[in-house]
């Protein structure tokens, strides 16, 4: 039996408002997701939310392992649904666009210190970076990687992950 977003929130000890589940909706409809297009989706959904709430959502939401954040170097923070597995993210330096790749080898947490320093380690996170296959396409090189500010964006928040 599959549990409703409702229960789901109630399942980790929260109130199913409708901000979190708006914010849970969005998210799960767009993997990678900033809190910039968050509030943007969401307030489709429910009408007038503040940015403020979005954000106290989204915290509460990854405190209670309902999703996860990842933070590529020079990107905002992005959120996904797919929690619970070890894998990793694959990130185009031109368009910043950001897919899951399941984990390279082995069972969590993937890689191994050489010296653990005495953490008990439970993750690993791993992104590769590259160009992907549109860029490839495109014919952006090497030499055009743009820094994170002057990349391409889209207009649309139903476009591919940006940066």
């Amino acid at each position: 039996m599959t549990l409703t977003p409702a229960n789901s929130l109630r399942e980790h000890g929260l109130q199913a408002t409708a901000q979190r589940l708006a914010v849970l909706s969005a998210v799960s409809s767009r993997p990678h997701i900033t809190a910039d297009d968050v509030v943007e989706i969401a307030s489709v959904e429910i009408g007038t939310i503040s940015r403020q709430a979005v954000y106290d959502a989204l915290a509460v939401l990854v405190n209670k392992g309902l999703i996860r954040r990842i933070q590529p170097v020079g990107s905002p923070a992005r959120y996904e649904d797919r929690i619970n597995d070890n894998h990793h993210h694959l990130i185009c330096r031109i368009c910043g666009r950001v897919v899951d790749v399941d984990c390279a080898v082995g069972s969590a947490p993937c890689l191994t210190a050489d010296d653990d320093m005495g953490y008990e380690i439970d993750e690993a996170e791993v992104a590769y970076w590259g160009r992907c296959p549109e860029c490839q396409v495109d014919g952006a090189a090497a030499t055009d990687f743009l820094p994170p500010n002057q990349r391409r964006r889209s207009n649309s928040i139903t476009a591919t992950q940006d940066i």
